[in-house]
């Protein structure tokens, strides 16, 4: 046996006596006898193999990221306040646009397609300015002057009959059962009940009480009153007063009879009193101003 495995066998204690005889001639015997004396008191630590597996199972085991999501309550309450924001929004945006000019006022502005509006004392426009481009048309309650570029067809819609340009300069007066359309520039469509009439420039058409009047005079280049006076060709005196009333804030009183009485003439929009005289001379009637309280009545020394 090479002297290996007998080492081998020596130290493991499994040498027979022959071995161990033959272990002891080697000249390398005593170097290991002092090798084994010296480690004799060695001991191989224990393992505690559970606990060390525990453990590195541990280690080995992946980690679960926990990451705390955001309560669903709270996304809901934000996604319910963005709803109502973005309705909202469309809501507002939606809206018609309103522009009234009050008694005593006018107003002057300009459409989003740069047509441009004159609004007398008490007269109001709405019309919906997201979708003008496509769609020129609004609503008129009172008197407006028009100057409208040209495009696609420009409708002015009132109580008593519409009105269809595209692209002219025009007044339109709808009160109460009286409508008054002048064109100044271009050809005007004025539909009224099943009726269609076409106004070529230096033309007008008045509806009164239903009656149907059609002039082909020549007129001004522009409405009177956008140079603050009212004209009036043989008009009723009541509808006379009453523009009166929407170009100063007074609180008139009529205590004559004015049943039949036309007027012809105009009125300032910047003098009260030479307004009342420009209506009450030629009609024999006499007036008082009080504040803004004013009184016409029959004048008697005449």
């Amino acid at each position: 046996m090479d002297l290996e495995n007998l080492l081998h066998k020596w130290l493991n204690g499994t040498a027979t006596p022959e071995e161990v005889t033959q272990l002891k001639a080697s000249p390398e015997y005593a170097s290991y006898l002092e090798i084994s004396a010296a480690t004799a008191h060695l001991k191989t630590p224990e393992v505690a193999s559970d606990q060390n597996y525990k453990a590195i199972a541990s280690q080995l085991q992946p980690k679960n990221n926990v990451r705390k999501l955001f309560p669903v309550r709270n996304l809901l309450k934000i996604a319910a306040v963005l709803a109502i924001f973005v309705v909202g929004y469309l809501y507002v945006d939606s809206l018609d646009t309103t522009i009234h000019s009050q008694i005593a006022k006018k107003e002057t502005f300009t459409l989003p397609d740069s047509s441009e509006v004159a609004l007398n004392a008490n007269s109001t426009i709405t019309y919906n300015k997201n979708n003008w481009n496509s769609q020129r048309t609004l609503n008129l309650q009172g008197e407006a002057y028009f100057k409208v570029t040209k495009g696609n067809t420009f409708s002015v819609k009132t109580p008593l009959g519409t009105v269809t340009v595209l692209g002219t300069q025009f007044n339109v007066f709808s009160r109460d059962k009286q409508f008054n359309i002048t064109c100044y520039e271009g050809l005007v469509s004025v539909a009224y009940n099943d009726t269609l009439i076409k106004l070529p420039a230096g033309s007008q058409l008045s509806i009164e009480n239903n009656t149907l009047i059609k002039h082909a005079n020549a007129f001004a280049p522009f409405p009177s009153w956008t140079a603050n006076e009212s004209s009036f060709e043989n008009a009723d005196l009541a509808a006379v007063l009453e523009e009166l009333e929407r170009q100063y804030p007074i609180q008139l009183t009529a205590t004559f009879s004015n049943a039949n009485r036309r007027f012809t003439g105009s009125f300032t929009h910047t003098d009260l009193t030479l307004a009342l005289k420009s209506i009450c001379d030629p009609l024999q009637l006499a007036f008082t101003i009080e504040d803004e309280r004013v009184t016409i009545y029959a004048n008697k020394s005449q």
